[in-house]
């Protein structure tokens, strides 16, 4: 049976395509390798901290209830806090949605629109929340009756803001920061108790 001839690639001449190639794939490699180096140098350096939204203060003014009309207004005032805690960078808020509720409905939508918050500092946001008579179903009517036996009536501030820092050199960072807070008012005085509720960034 004839032997095949051994045969051997050495000083067969590559294909430039496949050097260039394997030159292109090594150039991004170092690339990514670089910038992940550098983000996590400049991140070690600033530690930056995400901005959030706190209710700081809230006061139930008066609270109206028909009966015969099945129908309530609310006059309340909150105060919620854009925080900003890192040392070394801005933040800025954007899209700012929020909305106070009862028994799982919408009474007032809280918005702003776009600011800034420098370094270690906060923004104030008060919003006076003025309902005009809300219609209320069976549910909503037993609730606001059980409130004024019991003297105490819960409301909830739900929503989400976006919120943006600039990291060094690097093009910014944004973020979506989720409040849901749920707030106990004291029909007599105003008064609300679960105050300092912070939002939490997904």
């Amino acid at each position: 049976m004839p032997k095949r001839p051994l045969t051997s690639n050495y000083g067969q001449r590559s294909n430039p395509f496949v050097w260039t190639v394997a030159i292109v794939c090594t150039i991004i490699a170092i690339a990514v390798i670089i910038s992940g180096i550098a983000v996590f140098s400049v991140y070690m350096i600033y530690r930056p901290k995400m901005p959030y939204l706190v209710v700081a203060a809230a006061h139930l003014n008066n609270l109206g209830y028909d009966n015969q009309f099945q129908t309530m207004d609310v006059d309340m005032s909150v105060t919620v806090l854009a925080e900003n805690t890192n040392s070394k960078v801005d933040a800025s808020f954007s899209n700012v949605a929020l909305s106070v509720r009862f028994h799982r409905m919408d009474i007032a939508r809280l918005q702003a629109w776009p600011f800034q918050v420098e370094r270690n500092s906060s923004r104030m946001l008060d919003y006076p929340v003025r309902s005009t008579p809300i219609p209320l179903d069976s549910g909503a009517m037993n609730e606001v009756a059980l409130a004024i036996n019991r003297g105490v009536i819960n409301f909830g501030i739900y929503g989400k803001a976006r919120t943006r820092w600039r990291v060094g050199i690097f093009r910014s960072v944004k973020f979506w920061t989720h409040l849901s807070c749920r707030l106990q008012f004291f029909i007599d005085n105003g008064t609300a108790t679960g105050r300092d509720c912070s939002s939490k960034t997904l």
